[in-house]
């Protein structure tokens, strides 16, 4: 069998390499190589301590107070129903998927991810790499802050909210480094790697499709899930979402950001995403501007409630005084609130107005309101 295997990629046959073999017997048995016995064992506490780490990482994630007083806890049966620990003889086994969240590295060397960002198109100048080590799930969320740090932020005007906005839409980002982790082979030498180009987020993954898969198929959202035991911990822990939703979202969400299409390829031993970036115009103040013939919605201009136009092309200026004709009682500090634009421009910019005479103040500083002149 090790000497007579053969596998069809991109239309020639070659040799099946001695982990391609391993999982073929895997799919054939039905099982996925995360939820595999181990040949160690674990105590009742170390099970103890591996679950409260799991809660405490979902636990920070959760936005609200809500959701937080929701979350249920992890516990050894949980673990027994994905198949990340077992029982025999009166002792715990511990899957391969529990060592790999747990951050065994010694067990695992190549279970990392690779990040690094370069210099035009091409993997020739790197500008900075890093590589994250220790349990998938810090993986995955160190990689995700490592591609923020490293593309662009502006600002979005919406009626009269500046709101942060990055260069890529961020829930796509998380998602595909976190599908990565899910569907690379542990058997397949090699690592995730993450690479940020100046027209794109490069995202490779070890390991072949499964014989199952097509791109085209991926596109419409079917989805194989190659380690279901990581699965089902990173869902417990809001990672990911609905199995297999992540593809056809990151082609709208591309789409949405007025993106070029995202671009599936299949490596033959190893699958690449590549989700493609756009040069983003902005003006003096950092507010990015909307995409062209958008007139409407988080890419265009809104409306206020009087019928002022607030747009992404507006400067500090204009948005005050926006604000000013929408609520000429408005404070400086509610300004501040509402636009985030910092307390001393704001005063700063009235004063400028008043001594342009473009504003005027009528009635008393507590209880008086703004007049615009123009």
């Amino acid at each position: 069998m090790m000497e007579g295997t053969f596998i069809r990629v991109s239309g020639t046959t070659r040799k099946a390499q001695a982990y391609t073999i391993q999982e073929l017997i895997l799919n054939g048995t039905n099982r996925s190589f995360d939820q595999t016995e181990s040949a160690l064992t674990v105590t009742e506490d170390e099970i103890a301590d591996f679950c409260d780490q799991m809660y405490q990482y979902t636990f920070n994630l959760c936005n609200t107070e809500e959701s937080r007083q929701a979350l249920p806890r992890v516990g050894k049966n949980q673990l027994l129903s994905w198949k990340l620990i077992s029982e025999k003889n009166g002792k715990i086994i511990p899957s391969n998927g529990y060592l790999l969240l747990n951050g065994d590295q010694e067990a695992f060397p190549e279970a990392t991810i690779q990040c690094a960002v370069f210099k035009g198109t091409v993997r020739d100048i790197f500008i900075t790499k890093k590589e994250f080590t220790g349990a998938l799930y810090q993986q995955n969320e160190d990689a995700y802050h490592f591609v923020l740090q490293h593309i662009n932020l502006g600002c979005r005007i919406e009626g009269v909210i500046r709101q942060d906005i990055y260069g890529l839409p961020v829930r796509t980002i998380r998602e595909l480094i976190a599908n990565a982790v899910c569907h690379r082979s542990f058997l397949a030498p090699g690592k995730i790697q993450v690479a940020l180009f100046d027209d794109r987020l490069e995202v490779t993954s070890p390991g072949m499709l499964d014989n199952d898969i097509t791109i085209e198929k991926m596109k419409t959202g079917l989805s194989k899930i190659r380690n279901k035991g990581i699965a089902a911990a990173f869902s417990y822990m809001n990672i990911i979402e609905a199995w297999g939703s992540g593809i056809p979202r990151m082609f709208h969400e591309a789409e949405e950001y007025g993106l070029r299409e995202p671009e599936l390829i299949d490596l033959g031993s190893d699958f690449r995403v590549n989700l493609y970036r756009r040069t983003t115009e902005a003006d003096q103040f950092g507010v990015i501007k909307p995409k062209n013939n958008d007139t409407t919605g988080t890419n265009g201009t809104n409306v206020g409630t009087n019928g002022t136009n607030v747009g992404t092309n507006d400067t500090d200026e204009d948005i005050i005084l926006n604000l000013i004709r929408l609520n000429s009682k408005m404070r400086q500090k509610e300004m501040y609130e509402k636009t985030g634009i910092p307390l001393r421009t704001i005063k700063r910019i009235m004063a400028a107005l008043q001594r342009e005479g473009k504003i005027e103040r009528k009635g008393s500083s507590r209880s008086g309101e703004w007049i615009v002149r123009l």
